[in-house]
This record gives structure tokens, C-alpha cells and sequence, in this order.
């Protein structure tokens, strides 16, 4: 079925809380395990319903955030789900005390039981107003941020619209951009503190209401986080800081010989890679698909099926429209079996990207789309960004197609771009537990914290203050994570490190890589993360090892590559 096709009607909220409480009932009155199990796929069956519609409601609003039907849908949502997730608690705790618990562990694993666990130290019906709250605050940050209108150049443009210009080859122009962009965050800036300084207040309270020492350890079990911990992430950071920055600093560097810039350059100059430009995607949007579509065809049957599916039912919205939220993801439509694609094409290479990064998303649900429970479709996160981020090195031997001329730029783009993320990404997550540890921070504060950590993680970016608000140590305002997601971006940085592991099974043995790949994706969500990765083979990026190997041999691939001919 084609998306515009699929019916929303809003659900009676009332009756599907009725519906819940009967569904924990009949499973604690169940005299054997058959009965229990019957009922047990009875709530899966409604579970994939409700998350359907709340998908559709969301993919919607998403798509146009000025549509006035699908803004109160939103809202109708943001309120119900913390309603509901006291009645998804009940369940959770009857099938927890089952006595039928280890006949569900043989049919489908323990894992569902070790995540109940988690999730039943994330809710308490004492936060459902904070957690309406949140909600609410969330949606008004990335309506504000799908509101923009810059004026440059006699246009007016959104955010995701003014990254062509700020990757400009032009100094001057791009200077310009960069400046453009900037004084729209700070003259929202007002708003954007305050949006964030309620937020840490109210996700404290929250933690200290469930018995926490303020947000950071429920934070972590909000995300599912079943297989590591804070320390664990602290070791990480370390280890990004002792082997990475220095090879990202030695990439910029070379960088700045390439532009004629001094170092450290400005915000501006590191978003040029080329003198002659950043590599940029051939064709239009509709070719770009199309070289998906070859891309997916000739890797294998498995993503030659999914992606046509993909096409055939509408399921990407690829272009940037006004009204639409920026950014990037991929989502499920679980009555259908199917995933959708949003993104924002700009002109960029981060236009191929999404079609490779989110549709490794897309390919992954698609694989396990019918699992049961429902909840191991998808792994944890930062299992699930091991398949985007890996799916985009897959795509190499196909990149001529999508970049033409501009594809050997590409190739050192992708990896020198992989490597410094993880700085950035690590940074994101520093953040955020320093803010979390003293949430009475002030908006100065918080923004002095960045500009520290900018010097830490990020040495090549230059602070002078002559690009507004990123100059300033603001930037991470336009970070939605760190509002939307609080604590998932380390996810990226973990991932990021993995799929370095299949880029450098690529540069051996492409079959090899791809069937180390499958051996990943097909487990879906069955195992954690550490446990997804040992059995497809890989290593885990908590070993100090595997970023200090990957790092190893990409700078030397990057030092030996031929740039010649390229300015």
C-alpha cells in the first residue's frame, strides 16, 4: 500500500486503556501457557496497531509541520503515550511475575524480559505530567527549528536549504552564510535557552522523582542501555581523545594547507574540504534514487527486494519543503511491514548519505519486520546505527554513479568525515552528563562548557567570535539530540567506530564484508549490542583496541591516497 493511502483515524484513548488493562487481566488469570501466549500476540497485534497510528500521525506532521490536522494529532499523542505507558507498566510487570515466564524465554529469548526489567525503572504514574511536558517542549523546539526563514543573498531559506551555501567554495560567500545562519540562532537564542533550561529541570525532577541521583542513570535506561554503563562510555571518551582528535587534528591540518588557511581555520573554512568544492551528488534527486535503486539491485536480492518495495510505496519523502522539520530519519509502519525514509535533500553529499545511512535503517527493519515481540524488530540504538553508518561504506564500489567526477573526492570526504564525527559525536555526550551533573547551570554556563570542550575534542575549530553563535561556543543549539534525544548521540560515536571495522573489511574482501554484515543485521534485536557484535565477528568499540586498529589504518589509507589533480 502506497503511504498517502494508509488510513489515520484518530484512536479513543479511553479504550485503549480499557483494552490494555483487560489484555494484564487476562494474562495473570491464564491457567496455562497457551492461554497466556494467545493473549501474549493478542496485545501484539493491538501494540502494532496503536504504533502504526502514531507513526502515521508523526511521519505526517513531520513532513508539514504547518498542517493544522496533524499538529493537534501530534499533540494528541504527546499527551496519550505517557497515559499509556502506565497501563504498558502493568503489562510489563505481569509478565515479569508470569509463571509462564520460562516458556516465553524458550520461544523467544530472555532478552524481552532483561529490557521489561530496564524499562520498568524509566515510569511512574508521578511523571506522566512531566513526561506531557517534555513532550510538548520537544515538538516546540523542532517546530521553531522547521520555522526558520533566513534571509541571504535577496532569499529567504530554511536551515537545511542554507547548507549548500555554507559549503560554498567561495570565502566570501560562504563567510557570509555561516553569518546568515548564525543570527538566526541568536536572535532565537532567548527561546532556545529557555526551551533547554526547562528541559534539564524537568528531566532532574523526573530522575529524582524514580529515586535517581538527578537524570543521568535514567537517562541511560530510557535508552535501553542493557549491556554497558556510564563507565564504560567515560573509557570510550578516552580512548576517542587519545587516538582520534589527534588524527582528525592532522586532517584538518591538511586541510587547511589544501585551502591556503591558517591553523586552526574558522567554522566556515573547515566546512570547505576542496578548494574546489566539496564533492556534490551528480544527478537530481529522482537520479540519485535511481542509483539507489542499482546500488541495492546489484548488492544483493535481499536489498534488491527491499528497496524496490521501498519505491514502488512511496516510502521515502526525500525533498526539503518549507514547513518541513530538518534533519533525517527512518521510522517503522508496523502494520504494514514496512519502514519510511524522511529526509532533506539539499544538493550536498548528505543527500546520497541519507539514501545509503537511512536506508540501512530501512533495510534492517525491513529484514525483521515480522519478529515477535514486536520491540526486537530494532536492536538498541546504537546497534541500530551500526547498520546505517556500515550500509554507507557498502555503497562505495557504486559511488561513481551517484558523484560522477566528484566520487574520488567522495571517497576520502566519507572517511575523513567518519573519523572526525567521532570527536564531535564523543563531545555531544560530554555535554550532556556535565549538564545533567549540575542542572542550575545558567544558559552562560552551559554555553562556556561547549566552548571548553570545543578546545578538548575539537582543537581545529578557531573561537574568535566572528561567525555568531557558533564562534561563540553556542553551537550546540542546533544539535537536536541533545534537546529531543537526551544521551543518544554517543550512539553515533559507538556505531561510527564499528562500521570503520567494515570499511576496512571492504578495502580487503567485499564479500566478506557484506557477509558480516548479514550475520549482524539478520539477528535483529534478539542479543545486545556487545552480543550482536561478537556474533557476526566484530569487535566491541568499549576495546580500547578497536578504535586504536581502525584509526591505524584509516589515517594510513588517508596519508597514501592520491589526491593529484585535485584542488
Amino acid at each position: 500500500m502506497k503511504f498517502s493511502e494508509m488510513p489515520y483515524e484518530r484512536p479513543n484513548l479511553e479504550e485503549m486503556k480499557r483494552q490494555a488493562a483487560a489484555f494484564t487481566e487476562q494474562l495473570k488469570a491464564a491457567a496455562s501457557y497457551e492461554e497466556a501466549r494467545t493473549v501474549f500476540l493478542q496485545k501484539e497485534e493491538a501494540d502494532r496497531h496503536m504504533r502504526t497510528l502514531a507513526s502515521l500521525a508523526s511521519i505526517r506532521h513531520s513532513i508539514d509541520t504547518r498542517d493544522a490536522y496533524y499538529n493537534e494529532e501530534k499533540k494528541f499523542w504527546n499527551a496519550a503515550e505517557p497515559e499509556l505507558q502506565e497501563y504498558g507498566q502493568q503489562w510489563t510487570m505481569a509478565m515479569l511475575e508470569s509463571p509462564f515466564r520460562p516458556d516465553f524465554e524458550a520461544e523467544y529469548g530472555n532478552l524481552m524480559f532483561v529490557n521489561a526489567e530496564i524499562e520498568l525503572k524509566t515510569f511512574s504514574p508521578e511523571i506522566i505530567p512531566q513526561l506531557q511536558r517534555e513532550n510538548d517542549l520537544t515538538q516546540e523546539y523542532e517546530k521553531l527549528l522547521a520555522s526558520a526563514q533566513i534571509p541571504f543573498e535577496g532569499g529567504v531559506y530554511t536551515i537545511s536549504q542554507m547548507t549548500p551555501f555554507k559549503n560554498d567554495p567561495d570565502d566570501a560567500r560562504r563567510l557570509s552564510a555561516w553569518k546568515a545562519e548564525g543570527q538566526w540562532y541568536k536572535d532565537n537564542q532567548e527561546k532556545l535557552d529557555s526551551l533547554y533550561d526547562e528541559l534539564v529541570h524537568l528531566r532532574d525532577e523526573m530522575g529524582r522523582k524514580l529515586g535517581y541521583d538527578g537524570y543521568t542513570q535514567l537517562g541511560y535506561y530510557r535508552m535501553g542501555r542493557n549491556c554497558y554503563t556510564k563507565d564504560d562510555v567515560e573509557k570510550f571518551r578516552a580512548a576517542v581523545q587519545k587516538y582520534l582528535v589527534p588524527v582528525a587534528d592532522s586532517i584538518y591540518r591538511e586541510q587547511a594547507k589544501r585551502l591556503g588557511k591558517e591553523y586552526p581555520m574558522s567554522f566556515a573554512d573547515n566546512a570547505l574540504e576542496f578548494r574546489s568544492g566539496n564533492p556534490r551528488p551528480c544527478g537530481t534527486p529522482d537520479e540519485i534514487l535511481a542509483q539507489g535503486k542499482k546500488f541495492y539491485d546489484e548488492l544483493s536480492p535481499e536489498t534488491s527486494a527491499f528497496f524496490r518495495t521501498m519505491l514502488d510505496n512511496d516510502l521515502l519523502d526525500v525533498l526539503s519543503t518549507e514547513g518541513k522539520e530538518g534533519g533525517g530519519y527512518c521510522t517503522s509502519i508496523p502494520d504494514y511491514g514496512v519502514p519510511f525514509i524522511f529526509a532533506n535533500f539539499n544538493g550536498t553529499q548528505h543527500d546520497v548519505e541519507v539514501v545509503t545511512h537511512e536506508a540501512g535503517h530501512a533495510f534492517a527493519y525491513y529484514m525483521n519486520r515480522d519478529r515477535v515481540p514486536m520491540s526486537l524488530s530494532w536492536p538498541s540504538m546504537e546497534a541500530c546505527e551500526v547498520h546505517s553508518m556500515s550500509m554507507e561504506f557498502m555503497a562505495w564500489p557504486w559511488e561513481e554513479g551517484f558523484f560522477g567526477d566528484d566520487a574520488k573526492k567522495f571517497y576520502y570526504s566519507h572517511l575523513s568525515g567518519a573519523l572526525t564525527f567521532i570527536p564531535y559525536g564523543t563531545m555531544v555526550d560530554h555535554f550532556q552528563h556535565i549538564v545533567f551533573e549540575k542542572p542550575d547551570m545558567t544558559p552562560a554556563e552551559r554555553h562556556g562548557v561547549w566552548k571548553e570542550l570545543l578546545g578538548i575534542y575539537m582543537p581545529w575549530m578557531k573561537l574568535d567570535g566572528e561567525i555568531p553563535f557558533y564562534a561563540d561556543g553556542e553551537g550546540w543549539q542546533r544539535q537536536h539530540h541533545i534537546y529531543s534525544f537526551p544521551f543518544y548521540y554517543i550512539d553515533y560515536c559507538l556505531a561510527q567506530t564499528v562500521s570503520l571495522e567494515f570499511w576496512a573489511m571492504l578495502q580487503h574482501d567485499q564479500k566478506n564484508a557484506w557477509e558480516h554484515y548479514m550475520a549482524y543485521t539478520k539477528q535483529g534485536g534478539s542479543c545486545t549490542f556487545t552480543d550482536l557484535l561478537k556474533n557476526a565477528g566484530l569487535e566491541s568499540p568499549f576495546d580500547e583496541a578497536c578504535l586504536r586498529g581502525v584509526c591505524a589504518e584509516a589515517k594510513k589509507w588517508l596519508e597514501n591516497y592520491d589526491l593529484t589533480g585535485i584542488a
